[in-house]
């Protein structure tokens, strides 16, 4: 059974010339499932998550044809009711997460907020619950760090932090959007390796959106292509290295090898699709 149904999203803005278009026509379906969108910076990844939750303000416009969540159709929910639902069943990560910490608050004090505002909770249960999912998220020391304000935690600990503040309400679906972009590459692969462990034990759907095809093809089910605001090709995530469209072709051979031998990284033939 589907988790999350959009059927013909479109997103726009105003311009000078008019209106314009960042996502177009977009149609997919999610169950408890590892979804990835991956595309270059403009394509229309973040407007696509956003637009699930809501996020997109006027003078942005968002129109979809269907999209529901578990069979509510968000797009008629009252404001109350998408409140309700940020969070407690629809979690997002945003890209550089440590950053959207309050900075005067304690990050356990902050944990605790999200849990507070989905559930009625003594304070005694509150702070076990935080405990718990700091440990979740591998923080061994949960009493000292629960007590640190942002600006006292590495960028590791605050992303991993960030999750444990969008998780402990137990979502049924979380997004993630670039949630490791801020971090060097050894961290990454922690943080994302994190993701992918709680995403499987509490048995949630997952959308992963990045830049970086290899990354998406490692933690995702199925990979979804994005350029200039449509989706280019779906594939399945394990036989992303037989993709057939040239976009996506263009970006696998872009990318850096090990022990690299051509003397200069191709770039895109725009020309190979009709694309922008």
């Amino acid at each position: 059974m589907s988790l999350l149904t959009v059927e013909n999203l479109r997103v726009s803005f105003p311009s000078p010339r008019g209106r314009v278009e960042v996502v177009k026509g977009l149609s997919f379906e999610l169950g408890r499932e590892r979804l990835g969108i991956v595309g270059e910076s403009g394509s229309g990844k973040s407007m696509t998550g956003r637009s699930i939750l809501r996020l997109i303000r006027p003078p942005g416009k968002v129109t979809a044809d269907r999209m529901t969540f578990d069979g509510e159709e968000i797009g008629q929910l009252s404001e109350k009711r998408m409140r309700a639902l940020r969070g407690a069943r629809i979690s997002m990560i945003m890209q550089d997460p440590k950053f959207s910490l309050h900075p005067v608050m304690t990050v356990g004090a902050q944990i605790a907020e999200a849990l507070r505002l989905h559930e009625d909770l003594p304070r005694r249960e509150v702070r076990a619950r935080v405990h718990q999912m700091l440990r979740s998220v591998r923080i061994d020391d949960p009493e000292r760090v629960e007590k640190l304000y942002p600006h006292e935690v590495s960028g590791g600990m605050g992303q991993r932090i960030m999750i444990a503040m969008m998780l402990i309400p137990s979502p049924d679906l979380l997004i993630a959007d670039e949630p490791t972009s801020a971090l060097d590459v050894s961290v990454q692969a922690d943080v994302l390796d994190l993701i992918d462990d709680l995403v499987r034990e509490k048995g949630m759907g997952l959308i992963l959106i990045s830049h970086d095809l290899n990354l998406v093809a490692r933690y995702c089910d199925r990979i979804m292509v994005m350029n200039a605001g449509e989706v280019v090709e779906t594939c399945v995530a394990s036989r992303l290295s037989e993709a057939t469209h040239p976009y996506t072709r263009g970006l696998l051979n872009a990318v850096p090898r090990m022990h690299e031998t051509r003397a200069e990284l191709p770039v895109l033939d725009r020309s190979a699709w009709g694309g922008t």
